[in-house]
């Protein structure tokens, strides 16, 4: 029996939480079955399940991804020689191309909503929202930004801007949140 690739799993894996995505943000995370996952993804049951045990652990994948996505934008800004508020405003500007493609912010809105109700998924969301603070934190340290907030704070700030975004974006609208990465830029002027 042939070997499968870790580049194959990953496209796999990939290709099953798009179809999540697709069936959350169409359907909400409780309307959505396993059954329909299975059939959205194209894939045998199996199969799913041989990536996902359920949806719970789908969303918690979902968010986590998200979340390492945005963080890992700020990261590169910063190190490419860009200050915090380009480098949040260029953040802003990925999650609504995503959310043009693929529903980012809706989905971020049905993974905030269901951790109100699953403690489990609560909790994974702390976690990953305490290491991106960490990372964001240590960005902050390292950029030369003129910014007078102690990393941390600076860190949380940043957390609590992008939710605020993508809860415009998905509600409001494209043309509702398109001035704000150029206010982003303008609250947090470069130090240079």
């Amino acid at each position: 029996m042939p070997r499968v690739s870790a580049q194959y799993r990953d496209a796999r894996r990939a290709h099953i939480l798009a179809a999540a995505r697709r069936c959350f943000v169409r359907d909400g995370f409780h309307q959505t079955s396993m059954q329909d996952l299975v059939r959205e993804a194209g894939m045998s049951s199996g199969a799913v399940y041989r990536y996902f045990a359920s949806k719970d652990e789908m969303i918690v994948a979902i968010a986590e991804e998200n979340l390492d996505q945005i963080v890992a934008i700020v990261r590169e800004s910063v190190a490419g020689g860009a200050d915090l508020g380009e480098a949040l405003a260029a953040a802003l500007e990925f999650a609504s191309k995503r959310h043009a493609e693929d529903g980012f912010a809706a989905i971020a809105l049905v993974v905030w909503s269901e951790a109100l109700r699953n403690p489990v998924l609560a909790a994974r969301l702390r976690d990953s929202f305490d290491a991106a603070g960490q990372e964001l934190a240590e960005t902050a340290r390292a950029s030369s930004n003129g910014v007078k907030l102690a990393p941390d704070v600076l860190a949380t700030t940043l957390l609590c801007v992008l939710p605020g975004y993508l809860l415009q974006a998905a509600i409001r609208g494209p043309d509702a949140v398109a001035p704000i990465p150029d206010g982003v830029r303008a609250l947090f002027p470069s130090g240079r």
